[in-house]
């Protein structure tokens, strides 16, 4: 008797394990989402699609899985715009927010313009970071042809692109070129919360150049980060104030306070330079210091004076985004350099829901050989646990961050050194 007791009960066990069950809330109504698509994606598999549904009149919904123990995501598209929500391993059950879509909304505003320049070898590569927040009430999803819009020097190649949720992950995603010369649009939504985009696009160089950010939306403040090394000369006196960089002694932060569209912010440069970061063992932890962190980390953020503290985080995204798409300049001193897009896993899609998530971390970086593939295997594995971990909420966000910023510099650092 006893053992056809433990079959029973191993095989509830199984049964319970091979179920993901879920509920769908609109977030708009604070009422049940009945017959959203749902999409259940494995993530140890090359993001397989591995069970389709739809929730019923209560927003509820029921999946199969074949392995309990391993990673999912679960995709959910209502109105033409997807929601992710992950479920980790012995995950059985998850909640999926989503919310009606408007073509336009108030409440939409952008924080941030935050620029880095760098210049070396004949080329000029800038990268951007925007921050924008959807504060509209009741919470909904902006959609429509061109949700954010940027402009691009005429003659920019645009080498990567990318989109991020708020608590989500990068999605890869190309700028739609607008009828307008120099001007693109990103078709992503802007769901509530804060969606930042970050662009970087390179061209030719002569060792002087003048840059115009051509604003279409109104800022608090416009930010530009350069090398010291590069001389930054404003087209128009006193609209910009410098200040020192957190995590960046070789840099400085040029700030245009309540910048408005067709303001004359263009500026000109001259010289060359790269931003690099502490990534010098003298100068990890202080003078004679050392960090334990992968790579010496980004360093200890300075207290800077507002308003720049305000943008600390998204100073330090950019510079994350130089030191890798950016190793076009630090690591390849010739001319012939190939770029690879990035991607990150698990990604989150935009709009149609035709995009699907891609499973890997490589960064924008030089010809894979260029970096022994097992330490590209160990950076990816150490980036999935990290964001594996942050959406349980086993760290921090302050620690998940600091973290990060470490596994980019040892990219960094590891692309230099083959360099």
């Amino acid at each position: 008797m006893f053992p056809a007791t433990a079959l029973v009960l191993a095989l509830s066990v199984f049964s319970a394990a091979s179920t993901l069950s879920g509920t769908v809330t609109n977030g708009t109504t604070n009422k049940p989402s009945s017959g959203d698509a749902v999409v259940l994606i494995k993530l140890s598999s090359g993001m397989d699609e591995v069970g389709h549904t739809k929730t019923d009149s209560q927003g509820k919904f029921s999946l199969n899985i074949e392995n309990g123990n391993s990673p999912y995501l679960v995709r959910v598209t209502h109105q033409n715009v997807t929601y992710h929500t992950p479920a980790p391993p012995g995950t059985t059950s998850v909640d999926v927010k989503v919310y009606d879509v408007a073509p336009k909304l108030d409440g939409i505003n952008v924080v941030a313009d935050l620029m880095s320049v760098q210049a070396q070898g004949g080329k000029l590569g800038i990268t951007r970071v925007f921050a924008v927040d959807n504060a509209s009430q009741p919470p909904r999803t902006e959609m429509n042809d061109a949700p954010f819009e940027f402009y691009a020097p005429e003659g920019a190649e645009i080498d990567e692109a990318q989109a991020q949720t708020s608590g989500g992950q990068p999605l890869n995603i190309s700028p739609t070129p607008q009828a307008q010369k120099g001007r693109y649009a990103f078709d992503f939504p802007l769901r509530p919360g804060q969606t930042q985009f970050q662009v970087t696009y390179h061209l030719n160089y002569t060792g002087k150049a003048t840059i115009d950010p051509h604003l279409i939306y109104p800022l608090q403040h416009f930010v530009v980060v350069i090398p010291k090394s590069i001389t930054f000369t404003p087209a128009q006196a006193g609209i910009y104030q410098n200040k020192q960089t957190p995590s960046q002694p070789d840099a400085i932060a040029a700030i245009a306070s309540n910048a408005k569209p067709g303001q004359k912010l263009a500026f000109e440069i001259s010289g060359e330079g790269t931003l690099q970061g502490q990534d010098q063992e003298a100068s990890a932890g202080g003078a004679g210091g050392t960090d334990s962190r992968p790579g010496g980390g980004l360093g200890a953020p300075i207290e800077a004076p507002d308003p720049l503290d305000k943008y600390r985080l998204y100073i330090l995204l950019g510079f994350g985004v130089v030191l890798t798409a950016g190793a076009f300049y630090i690591v390849n001193r010739s001319r012939s350099v190939k770029v690879i897009p990035a991607s990150s896993a698990p990604s989150f899609s935009g709009s149609s829901g035709s995009s699907v998530p891609n499973a890997n971390f490589a960064s924008p970086m030089t010809s894979a050989p260029a970096v022994h593939s097992g330490l590209l295997d160990g950076l990816k594995e150490e980036l999935f646990q990290l964001e594996l971990e942050h959406k349980q909420g086993k760290i921090s966000d302050a620690d998940y961050t600091k973290t990060k910023a470490a596994l980019d510099q040892t990219l960094a650092r590891a692309l230099t050194r083959k360099g």
